[in-house]
């Protein structure tokens, strides 16, 4: 199985666990770029979204395309690749006005949609090999267009990032469930910033985030702009 295959059929498994308990995301007030509870920065780093249309790539429950379109007036498209994720968003907040969700492969719907003022990701894009999402992410950013998204700066066991562009396969133990194997690109700042170049991109800015207590995991928020 590659390694998108396998970050499908992890978050698929999490859906239906999911679906199969009732559970409903609480509705954000921000977004958390790390962790729920962590401080640093939030929705704010978007910039004024009101009545801009958004891409959320990854959007798994669609709490945070919900809150976007619902206190924020953006219109919001939100795509992920589990059904169960989309079962799940679907469910809670069909009836929010703004938001559409779409279930598909993110890669895919940016090479045929009309380009988006900003895309955003929680977490999503270190699933994706950056050779395959950064030009297709270009190809679906207006000119000028931004790209905000999180990802792992060490991984979820406290290893350093990568210098050089290479998956890592790692197991996550997501609430409830046995433990999922997933393939995730965890890449230094530097190479984040490399690559984001090569693809036509201007890094605005790189943010390391530390989580709470003892966990040893960092997570990176990068900024950029189609150039």
């Amino acid at each position: 199985m590659n390694g998108e295959k396998m970050n499908r059929q992890a978050w698929t498994v999490y859906g239906q666990y999911q679906l199969d308990r009732g559970f409903r995301t609480p509705d954000p007030v921000q977004i958390h770029w790390g962790t729920p509870g962590d401080a640093g920065p939030d929705t704010g780093v978007l910039g004024g979204i009101g009545g801009k249309r958004l891409l959320d790539l990854g959007c798994g429950g669609g709490h945070y395309a919900a809150h976007l379109a619902r206190d924020h007036r953006a219109v919001v498209d939100a795509i992920d690749v589990a059904p169960t994720q989309y079962q799940r968003a679907l469910l809670q907040y069909v009836d929010v006005p703004g938001v559409c969700f779409l279930l598909g492969d993110a890669v895919d719907h940016l090479r045929r949609c009309e380009p988006y003022d900003l895309v955003y990701s929680v977490h999503g894009l270190g699933y994706l090999h950056p050779h395959r999402s950064l030009p297709a992410l270009h190809r679906g950013l207006r000119p000028g267009g931004r790209l905000v998204f999180s990802v792992l700066h060490t991984d979820l066991h406290g290893q350093p990032p990568s210098s050089s562009l290479e998956t890592r396969q790692l197991t996550v133990q997501l609430k409830g469930l046995e433990p999922q194997d997933v393939h995730l690109w965890v890449l230094s700042p530097q190479l984040w910033e490399d690559v984001l170049i090569d693809h036509g991109f201007t890094v605005e800015a790189i943010d390391l985030l530390h989580r709470q207590g003892d966990d040893p995991v960092v997570d990176q928020l990068i900024q950029a702009r189609r150039a």
